[in-house]
């Protein structure tokens, strides 16, 4: 035991290393606080009726009625216990209080990459800092982005894995390589899943040539293959997982459009300027090396300081305003912020860091293993690709024909995996620099190109930031139009403002540049020592992880910060119902909407879905005909028919003037189920739609004709002195009873989603359609009987019978793939 201690003792320093960084970068856990967080709040609204089942000790439902009239819950939150990455991530999210697991992912699984690599540990330490602090790595985590962190955290491992296995540890380099693309894949953000595997396609392309260069690829293939083998049972792991977002991702507006007469809408996956929207700047790549070249976050915090350049022209021009509130107001309504990115907003830069940027600039130049042309092409490919509708001409020939890649927004967080590459080509150039390959000078020559081509760039933002960078928006001069009319058609004010606020920025620029410049030099000097042999290997590696790690920390602490913390219990009680909510909440009829028209735009927010059933919410994979239903029915003028056939039964508004919330109860309400007395045939979607636009629910239905088989029109009552009613509800159980003289045509205000909803009247099961576009409906044949609709995917329950034989097989795999390398090594030593 004693040995092993002596032989792993650094790597035990280093992990102790880590954890302490993490709490003093956190302190505020220590207190019992937790980060606020946007989306996390958000994700909260949307699982309240999932959370509030699975508090009664039941398991959680696979289907909510909370958001969008009901929805699958596979992207909200699901239980798959039968996967065993499902208990992986539990440990990270719950040994160390949040976001601290997240952090030691980031910082533990580069820590791996780089000793893999065989890197100095102090040196990979370095690596792993740099890379588990670039801003967006913190950024994300602010904004509560929880899954698409853990996502970006297992990148380092998985490469890892892969790289022993290339270098022939074949069974524990493919069990490590399963293990993590398996923990990987259960974080469950497909988005930055897919994005790596661009990666590691171009690198397994570029190891396929080389390897059939050197004659090599009898051992490339058995590699390969290790490697195909592990993947495949990572997905058999995540069977579940995997299979029903494919089977939903499809009927969400990923997938293809139901109409035909909007040219507008995309025939499949997501509208090319929604998926463009989050494109990186051309120019704010610079932003790599100066963060806050462009403004940084989209934010006043700079602006409203009494010495920034903004608020001494407010006062010298708008006397008796507050100039905090006249910034406030003029960033809100005009858009006068710092950020001048062409982005709708961002919440900071991509920052690689100083001190990275100019070593991975030093390892174009000296670094000589094939990995640099990986590194570097894939860098390249990656960052045109972030440009989305800034640099259409690559993006448009991925976003059209590249299968899957039309699925995504947001282009611009691709840069994620170059947020990996780069610090990895960095280390890569200070090892080969310590390595004694090269001659003295050679380097000493190659790292002064480095400083003179990142500092020469900083130091000109520096002295003449404008000589690049006009630090105006598109649209400064429709700023400048609206910052005229709202100060009663002073001109002169209005320019002096914009004067100002220009001026802001260019100071940010220039701070930030001049900062650069500091870290650069300092990079430059412990590098020229470490190469001139003035500094010690193990002093020069502790060093640059210390400079690397305040260049890393003073950014981040921009963007995450203690601030950001609040008291546990303010974040339980985040949600305070309004009177009107106390009002609707006391209604106890278990099944009916609301529609929130007192927070903006009703399909941007899940706040009232922590309260109530809502017609509205917000999430980014919601159904395909729900949103094509609230396009054209609920978005230019709002369509009460179709407010009564959701069930719409409450209406809240807010008055403009006094801000107080009204409630209306919509009478109209068509229930939770009815009787029709007709049935309308439309030839396709485009005629339900425009039938729906003007019809009585609660007296007909609009039904495609590809249903008529399941209606016998001959065999059809009214319904009209018949009754149906729910009778007990869970949102993927419902129970009703009716009665009938005769057969007749019953609607249920449930959306239509056949991928595991089974409908059964007395036990047995019965066929059902769809109506009036996105509701249940189906012929009930006469007489009393109880009616149930089961939401039972076979995708879900028969992924997770999958999903426990691909666990089962990984645990052997580990099982016997270190066996098998204990075993390797104990001869090793006997030999």
């Amino acid at each position: 035991m004693n040995n092993w201690f002596n032989k792993n003792g650094i790597h035990l320093a280093i992990i102790a290393f880590f954890v302490v960084i993490c709490f003093a970068y956190f302190s505020p856990v220590l207190q019992g606080k937790a980060p606020q967080q946007g989306d996390v709040l958000q994700a909260k609204a949307m699982q309240k009726e999932i959370m509030d089942i699975k508090a009664t000790g039941q398991k959680g439902p696979l289907w909510t009625n909370q958001m969008f009239g009901g929805m699958p819950a596979y992207q909200i939150w699901v239980q798959y216990p039968l996967n065993i990455t499902t208990y992986g991530i539990d440990i990270i999210k719950g040994v160390f209080p949040d976001p601290l697991g997240t952090v030691l992912l980031y910082l533990l699984g580069a820590y791996l990459l780089f000793c893999v690599l065989k890197i100095n540990p102090w040196l990979a330490a370095a690596g792993a800092i740099a890379f588990a602090f670039t801003s967006y790595n913190f950024i994300i985590i602010a904004a509560g982005h929880s899954n698409k962190a853990l996502a970006i955290g297992f990148f380092a491992p998985i490469l890892a894995g892969i790289i022993l296995t290339l270098r022939g540890r074949y069974l524990v380099g493919a069990s490590l390589t399963a293990l993590f693309m398996a923990l990987e894949i259960r974080s469950n953000h497909i988005q930055m899943t897919y994005y790596l595997f661009i990666a590691l396609v171009i690198f397994g392309g570029i190891e396929l040539y080389h390897a059939y260069k050197g004659k090599q690829l009898q051992a490339f293939g058995k590699a390969a293959a290790y490697v195909i083998a592990g993947l495949v049972l990572a997905v058999l792991v995540n069977a579940g997982t995997l299979w029903t977002t494919y089977e939903y991702g499809k009927e969400t507006i990923r997938g293809k459009s139901n109409l035909t007469t909007d040219k507008a809408e995309p025939a499949t996956g997501l509208d090319k300027a929604y998926a463009y929207q989050w494109s990186q700047g051309v120019g704010e790549s610079f932003t790599f090396l100066i963060p806050n070249l462009y403004g940084g976050a989209t934010s006043i915090d700079e602006l409203v300081k009494p010495e920034s350049n903004t608020y001494k022209a407010i006062e010298k021009n708008l006397a008796g305003v507050d100039p905090r509130q006249a910034i406030g107001y003029f960033a809100q309504n005009l858009g006068a912020q710092q950020y001048w990115g062409d982005k709708p907003g961002t919440s900071g830069p991509y920052y690689f860091g100083a001190i990275i940027c100019l070593l991975f600039v030093f390892g174009l130049f000296i670094v000589k293993h094939r990995w640099k042309w990986w590194i570097l092409g894939t860098s390249i490919l990656l960052l045109f690709l972030s440009f989305g509708s800034n640099f259409p001409y690559i993006s448009d020939i991925f976003f059209n024909y590249l299968p899957g890649y039309n699925k995504f927004r947001a282009v611009e967080s691709i840069l994620a995996v170059v947020g990996l590459l780069v610090p990895f080509l960095a280390i890569l150039a200070i090892q080969e620099a310590q390595d004694g390959k090269y001659d003295q000078k050679y380097l000493v020559q190659r790292l002064t190109w480095s400083a003179a081509i990142t500092g020469g760039f900083a130091l000109i933002i520096a002295i003449i930031p404008t000589a690049f960078f006009s630090f105006t928006t598109s649209n400064q001069a429709q700023v400048v139009d609206a910052l005229t009319q709202t100060l009663q058609n002073n001109r002169g004010a209005a320019e002096q403002i914009n004067n100002a606020l220009i001026a802001d920025r260019v100071a940010l620029a220039r701070a930030d540049a001049l900062r650069t410049l500091l870290f650069l030099a300092l990079g430059f000097g412990i590098t020229w020592g470490l190469i001139t042999k003035k500094l010690g290997m193990q002093l020069a590696f502790g060093l640059l992880a210390f400079v690397i790690l305040i260049d890393m920390w003073q950014v981040d602490r921009r963007y995450l910060s203690n601030q950001n913390f609040v008291n546990k219990s303010d974040l339980e009680n985040h949600y305070q119902p309004r009177d009107v909510d106390t009002f609707i909440s006391a209604d106890k009829d278990p099944n009916f909407r609301v529609f929130d028209l007192s927070l903006g735009d009703p399909f941007k927010s899940a706040e009232t879905s922590y309260f109530h059933k809502t017609v509205g919410g917000f999430h980014s994979a919601r159904l395909k005909r729900f949103q094509e239903l609230v396009d054209n029915q609920l978005t230019k003028s709002i369509n009460q028919d179709v407010l009564d056939m959701l069930n719409t039964k409450y209406i809240i508004t807010q008055d403009q003037q006094s801000g107080s919330y009204k409630m209306q109860r919509n009478s109209t309400a068509c229930g939770n189920a009815w009787f029709v007395q007709s049935v309308q045939f439309a030839k396709n979607a485009d005629e339900e739609m425009k039938a729906i636009s003007s019809f009585d629910a609660k007296k007909e239905a609009i039904v495609d004709e590809s249903y008529k088989n399941l209606i016998d029109t001959k065999r059809l009552g009214t319904g009209v002195e018949g009754f149906i009613k729910l009778t007990t509800y869970t949102p993927d159980h419902l129970t009703y009873e009716y009665s009938t003289a005769k057969d007749a045509i019953a609607v249920f205000s449930e959306i239509y989603y056949n991928k595991g909803w089974k409908m059964y009247i007395d036990g047995k099961e019965k066929p059902y359609f769809r109506a009036d576009y996105v509701l249940r409906a189906a012929q009930l044949e006469a007489g009393n009987h109880k009616l149930e609709f089961i939401f039972h995917p076979t995708s879900y329950y028969a992924g997770e019978k999958i999903s426990l034989a691909g666990s089962i097989l990984l645990l052997a795999g580990l099982g016997f793939g270190f066996y098998s390398e204990n075993k390797k090594k104990k001869k090793a030593v006997k030999a």
